[in-house]
């Protein structure tokens, strides 16, 4: 009897460690696609500033997120995150035309990640 309690309380810890894992990793892609397309506004406003600040953003919250991600969402939380690099690296020379491009192929893998 001891043994069966035992284990339905492993299983359940098991089991409650991989839910919260997964809700941690779509709460932190849903808040990086939020920052990832506020990115992309205030890039075609033309606003390098905003835009830096909100990829960046979403960089924690990407980086976040690929901790606990596994396979093909993983694989879109690490393109995502180049991306992101490539948009903050492009605002901070204040090429906002550019940064806007990486900051939408961000928003793209972020979106693939969290439907998958």
């Amino acid at each position: 009897m001891k043994k069966s309690i035992f284990a339905f309380a492993g299983l359940l810890l098991l089991l409650g460690t991989f839910l919260s894992t997964a809700v941690f990793a779509e709460d932190h892609t849903k808040a990086a696609l939020e920052h990832a397309s506020a990115a992309v506004d205030a890039g075609k406003a033309g606003k390098s500033e905003a835009l830096v600040e909100h990829a960046k953003l979403a960089m924690e919250h990407t980086l976040a997120a690929a901790i606990t991600a596994k396979s093909i969402p993983k694989g879109h939380l690490d393109a995502a995150a180049k991306e992101l690099q490539d948009t903050i690296d492009h605002g901070n020379l204040g090429h906002a035309d550019v940064a806007t491009t990486h900051a939408e192929a961000a928003v793209e893998h972020l979106k693939a990640a969290s439907s998958k």
